[in-house]
C-alpha cells in the first residue's frame, strides 16, 4: 500500500484529492498539512511513502522546505504538485531532493501515475514541465558556449575530434603551451573538468565547429 501525505493550504482541494486517492486499491492517505511548519512536524510523526507537496503554502517553503524534509526523513519521496510548470522553477526543486513534479492543471490519471512511478523509486515530470526544463537547460548550455572566442571554439572542436595537442599546435602555428592554456580557459568557461567532459558536452549540445 502506498501511503500518501498531502500538503496544501486549500481544504477543499485536500479533501478532493484525499477522496480520489483513497478510492485507489493500492493508495491510502495517511496525513495532511496546510503549512510548511506543520508538514515538518507531520512527516516525523507519520509513516508515509509519498509527500504530495504544494509549495505555495504559508510558512517555510520552496527548495528549503524540501531540503529540510529530506533531512528529517531521507527515504521519503516528494512529489511536488504546483500551479507553475516553468522549467527554471522545476530544476532547483529536483536538486533539493524532489522526486517528481506534476502541474495542478494535469488530469487525475496523471497524478495517480506519478504517485506510483515515484513510489517505485522512479522520477516523474509532467510533459509540459519536462519540455520547459529541457529547453532551459539547453538554452543555458548554448549561453555558456557563446562565451568562447572563435579560436576557443575551433580548439574545442579539434580536442573533441581527438586531435593531439602537438598536432593542434602545428595546425594553427602556435606553441603547445598556448594550446594547453586555451584548453584551460575553455574548461573554466564551460565549468568542465577535463577533455572527456568537454567531448561529451560538445557532442550533446552540437557545438562542434567543422
Amino acid at each position: 500500500m502506498i501511503k500518501v501525505f498531502i500538503v496544501d493550504d486549500h481544504e477543499i482541494f485536500r479533501e478532493g484529492i484525499k477522496r480520489i486517492l483513497n478510492e485507489e486499491p493500492d493508495i491510502t492517505v495517511v496525513g495532511e498539512a496546510d503549512n510548511g511548519n506543520d508538514v515538518l512536524k507531520g512527516v516525523q510523526k507519520t509513516e508515509c511513502d509519498i509527500l504530495l507537496l504544494d509549495l505555495n503554502i504559508p510558512g517555510v517553503g520552496g527548495s528549503y522546505l524540501i531540503e529540510e524534509i529530506i533531512k528529517k526523513k531521507p527515504k521519503i519521496n516528494i512529489l511536488v504538485l504546483s500551479i507553475s510548470p516553468e522549467g527554471e522553477f522545476v530544476l532547483p526543486l529536483l536538486k533539493a531532493g524532489a522526486s517528481g513534479y506534476v502541474c495542478k492543471n494535469s488530469n487525475l490519471d496523471e497524478l495517480i501515475i506519478a504517485i506510483r512511478k515515484v513510489f517505485s523509486k522512479g522520477r516523474y515530470l509532467s510533459a509540459y514541465a519536462a519540455e520547459k526544463l529541457a529547453f532551459n537547460v539547453l538554452a543555458e548550455s548554448h549561453k555558456l558556449s557563446r562565451n568562447l572566442t572563435s579560436m576557443e571554439q575551433i580548439i574545442m572542436s579539434s580536442v573533441v575530434k581527438g586531435d593531439e595537442t602537438v598536432n593542434i599546435a602545428d595546425e594553427f602555428d602556435v606553441s603547445i603551451a598556448s594550446v594547453y592554456a586555451c584548453k584551460r580557459k575553455i574548461l573554466k568557461k564551460l565549468n568542465l573538468k577535463n577533455d572527456v567532459e568537454l567531448t561529451l558536452y560538445a557532442q550533446k549540445n552540437n557545438l562542434i565547429v567543422n
